[in-house]
């Protein structure tokens, strides 16, 4: 809290201008103006929510792949003071907890 609201001079550090108008190409019009962009985070259609969830699908397998775990993912964000971060750490305890609960009885 107090890195995020009292040390912090709350601007965004600038991204590239490649990496802009890269972004922009693709659709993003937000670029620049904050790191989660409003045409995923704020506008939830079937089109977004897909993206969320191949994403988190995404996120999960590469940790593993990449021999890391989901909680460097939530460490990570959750440091910075994230929201997606902490929607994404609570969904990967609710699927944990699914998991062992209620499909390892099924499954052995």
């Amino acid at each position: 809290y107090l890195a995020a609201n009292v040390l912090s001079n709350h601007q965004i550090p600038e991204i590239s201008t490649y990496t802009t108008a890269y972004l922009q190409d693709l659709g993003f019009n937000s670029v620049g103006k904050s790191y989660s962009p409003t045409e995923i985070f704020e506008t939830l259609n079937t089109k977004s929510l897909a993206v969320l969830i191949v994403g988190g699908l995404l996120i999960g397998f590469g940790s593993r792949y990449a021999g890391g775990c989901t909680s460097g993912h939530a460490i990570s964000g959750l440091s910075d003071l994230q929201l997606p971060s902490l929607i994404a750490v609570i969904g990967f305890f609710i699927g944990g907890l699914v998991m062992v609960h209620l499909l390892f009885p099924l499954i052995f």
